[in-house]
């Protein structure tokens, strides 16, 4: 069977890769005194609080499960854009935003809708690798842009200058259509300085390019400095958002995406056709998020990941494990781990991974995934975990590592 030259160019998931491999140990190791600690998996250890749980089975009582709108609920967009208002302070009309089958709908959606073959899309390298595999799969190319702790491994505006192709010669070559950013970020936590974004899209849309910003970390945030969203610049910026993360509703598979509000019929075209809709009962039962019961426990619970945050950073450093820019938000560590390479007899954050998993049985997500530019030396950590785990964790690594 010939296989596509599209589905070719997408790479494997290696952190999934990792998470078959820690499970397989994890089943060996289950009834021991070390059974294994997951700090691999960016995924909340909480479930959907008890009012959107009770709106779900409300829903199927209730005979609510057939197609909506492909856009979404009219009411539930219409909660999403007063969430905008109450917490971040902009207006964002219902009418610009659209439901969709978790985030990852939504960036396909803002690819298909505006990416031409061979159009170039600007990234930092290290970056979450399915946002560059989203690009492909619109026969654009994913450029990945080298990043240092010193800009917070994000974009910055004097880079993305640099890498800017304009492609004036007419040779019918490649031409850079935008820059595709995540703020806070995954692997690193990091957000882009509100200043730095407003130079970034300037010098994007004087270029008539397009700024798609990943901000399904935003309500993890955890510094007033960044918890801002893009969408205060101007109704240009395309935003994708997710249930997923602050939410706490992964398999649910629910997001949404903010776009102008002349991209609102394309977008509706392409997902008739591609998703008819997004799932209705994950709908119904979103609509409790933004109950005051609700957002006071989301709150409570961004507080405990911020306390995990303060608390396993001081760890990792403690014992070599550098993390080189503290994360403003979301619920990860973007940690060096080269500084153990000889100790362990080792040559990359891949094989150290593997290594931490058999010896101190705690999973962990080696740099490959993000990009090239020295994620051979780091790990990511995820903090989304108790904290009795991260301090067992804290104490395996302390053994191992020295």
């Amino acid at each position: 069977m010939r296989i596509s030259s599209r589905a070719e160019r997408i790479e494997p998931f290696y952190v999934m890769e990792v998470a078959k491999a820690a499970s397989k140990l994890a089943a060996q190791v289950a009834h021991t005194d070390r059974p294994m600690i997951f700090l691999n998996i960016g995924e909340p250890d909480f479930t959907a609080p008890p009012l959107v749980q009770e709106a779900a089975a409300r829903a199927i009582r209730d005979g609510a499960t057939q197609y909506t709108h492909a856009t979404g609920l009219g009411s539930l967009r219409e909660r999403i854009s007063g969430w905008y208002s109450q917490r971040f302070g902009v207006d964002i009309p219902a009418r610009r935003i659209v439901v969709t089958a978790g985030a990852s709908a939504a960036l396909q959606l803002a690819c298909l809708a505006l990416i031409e073959a061979g159009d170039e899309i600007l990234m930092p390298d290290p970056s979450y690798p399915c946002n560059r595999h989203f690009v492909s799969a619109a026969d654009g190319q994913a450029v990945l842009v080298p990043t240092t702790a010193g800009e917070r491994f994000q974009l910055s505006a004097a880079k993305v200058q640099e890498h800017w192709n304009d492609n004036t010669s007419g040779s019918g070559g490649r031409k850079t259509r935008g820059v595709l950013l995540a703020s806070p970020s995954n692997p690193t936590g990091t957000s882009i300085h509100p200043d730095e974004l407003r130079k970034i899209h300037a010098f994007v849309s004087d270029r008539g390019g397009i700024t798609l910003l990943d901000e399904i970390y935003l309500g993890l945030s955890y510094d007033e400095t960044y918890g801002h969203t893009g969408l205060a610049l101007d109704d240009q910026v395309i935003s994708i958002n997710s249930f997923s993360k602050y939410f706490n509703m992964t398999g649910w598979r629910l997001g949404w995406m903010v776009v102008p509000e002349a991209l609102v019929p394309v977008v509706e075209r392409l997902a008739q056709n591609l998703f008819i809709c997004p799932s209705t009962i994950a709908q119904h039962a979103a609509l409790a998020c933004f109950e005051a019961e609700s957002l006071a426990q989301y709150e409570s619970r961004r507080a405990q990941f911020q306390a995990r945050r303060d608390w396993f950073i001081p760890q990792l450093n403690a014992i070599g494990l550098a993390v080189p820019v503290i994360p403003d938000g979301a619920f990860y560590a973007w940690a060096d781990c080269s500084q153990h390479f000889e100790r362990l007899a080792v040559k990359d954050s891949w094989d150290f991974a593997f290594e931490v998993m058999k010896r101190a049985h705690v999973a962990v997500t080696p740099g490959r995934d993000f990009g090239t530019a020295q994620t051979g030396n780091f790990v990511r950590f995820s903090t989304a975990n108790s904290m009795a785990q991260l301090h067992e964790a804290a104490d395996r690594l302390k053994a191992v590592l020295g």
